[in-house]
């Protein structure tokens, strides 16, 4: 069992990966075909895991992880479990703006089997934004895609004058005074 560490590979050039963790397969191949289909001038590298830690078997084949998109279903307290227990996984680094939290499954919330404070929590505690979404719905799904290709783009260093450490901060929510 190996912990992800954010600059323990060389970057590819005009490369971003991305790494997408979360209990719902299913919504997880949605995102990554939505992102797949947007345009872009950078190629992207998108991998699928339900939980950390990944295999370390494979970690010398394993590319540079640009951005971690942790994938919080509100309507299963198991999925947030999962989440809490594979952070444990995560290299402290990563979380200098390499890391999101995105919620799904925000257009029930009468089916909410998380606590919103506790999703705010952990937003808190990892110093890393969280976005809500409702991916079932295509229009969303598709404008999340290009939110998270922004968000990868930074993270990679594809922007000039931008750093992930600095657009984090843009993102966060600020406190209410």
């Amino acid at each position: 069992m190996s912990v992800l560490r954010p600059f323990d590979k060389l970057p590819a050039l005009n490369t971003a990966v991305l790494l997408l963790v979360g209990s719902d397969e299913g919504l997880q191949r949605k995102l990554a075909e939505a992102m797949l289909r947007e345009k872009k001038s950078f190629k992207i590298s998108i991998h699928l895991s339900t939980s950390l830690p990944l295999p370390a078997e494979r970690d010398h084949l394993r590319p540079r992880i640009d951005l971690i998109v942790f994938m919080i279903d509100i309507k299963s307290k198991y999925s947030l479990k999962n989440i809490e227990d594979s952070l444990a996984y995560v290299d402290a680094n990563f979380f200098l703006g390499k890391v999101c939290f995105l919620v799904t499954g925000v257009g029930r919330v009468n089916c909410c089997s998380v606590e919103m404070n506790a999703i705010w929590k952990l937003g808190d505690t990892y110093c890393s934004p969280v976005l809500f979404c409702e991916l079932e719905l295509e229009g969303v799904r598709n404008a999340t895609a290009q939110r998270l290709l922004r968000m990868l783009q930074i993270c990679a260093g594809h922007v000039p004058g931008v750093s992930a450490l600095f657009f984090s901060t843009l993102m966060k929510k600020s406190a209410d005074d």
